[in-house]
């Protein structure tokens, strides 16, 4: 990642904001949780302005006609704007390392979804400070997953999200709001404007976790698959977690 987040200077940043909610389910929910996006448009209004649901799976058979077109034009779009970013010096492919691996780890630039500038309220930059060298707001967000975290890098802020397992049925997740280290609350960015789509995105993750804990935990719950189309990405954790263990002896 050290070419990907050269320009964004992380070390030259500083912690705007800091939330922590424990969530009430188990590790594994909460990563699953993450993975998929396809309760995204009926439970996250506020991340869907700027986030694309379609960039995590979506099943064809589902899509109207129009919706499929809007997917094809969306993935034409993704491989003409991955193509001029690294054109321009800024890498920008996936890169994945998800099974058969020590380290679970994935990587892309994503298109950020309205005016493409930040994950804030409206899609524009919530800190006229940009990050490190940062001159630009439209290159996207560099998104970057580990098996107990997930990072979003934005021209204007970072928001990086750690998760500690406390319990069998509870999760620490923990987030933070980086802005350039100069960066004044009030003159160069808002707080609420910097904050709000994630802070009401991991509440309504945490209600989420809660609800499928319950189940999960019920004597009547029976698993079922993992869709081929939108889960793909828990049936690859769940392969690597299993792996993992075998390998350490278990």
């Amino acid at each position: 990642m050290r070419e990907r987040l050269a320009p964004y200077d992380i070390a030259n940043s500083k912690v705007a904001f800091q939330s922590e909610i424990i969530e009430k389910g188990n590790w594994k929910l909460t990563i699953e949780n993450n993975r998929e996006c396809y309760h995204c448009s009926s439970n996250h209004p506020e991340l869907c302005v700027s986030f694309i649901d379609l960039d995590f799976g979506f099943d064809p058979a589902s899509l109207s006609p129009e919706d499929r077109e809007e997917a094809e034009q969306h993935q034409a779009l993704y491989e003409a704007r991955t193509k001029a970013w690294e054109a321009e010096g800024y890498p920008s492919a996936a890169v994945e390392q998800l099974v058969d691996c020590a380290t679970n780890f994935r990587t892309q630039r994503l298109i950020i979804a309205g005016a493409g500038e930040s994950q804030t309220p409206d899609a524009t930059a919530a800190s006229s400070k940009l990050l490190g060298s940062m001159t630009r707001k439209d290159l996207g967000d560099v998104h970057l997953w580990g098996h107990n975290c997930w990072h979003h890098f934005m021209g204007d802020h970072a928001v990086c999200t750690m998760i500690i397992p406390l319990s069998a049925d509870e999760t620490l997740v923990r987030t933070k709001w980086l802005v350039h280290k100069d960066a004044v609350e009030g003159r160069d960015y808002d707080l609420d404007k910097l904050t709000s789509v994630w802070v009401a995105t991991n509440e309504q993750d945490a209600q989420l976790v809660a609800r499928s804990y319950s189940g999960v935990v019920d004597p009547a719950y029976e698993p079922g698959p993992y869709s081929p189309f939108t889960e793909g990405q828990l049936d690859n954790f769940v392969t690597w977690y299993i792996d993992r263990m075998r390998a350490n002896g278990y």
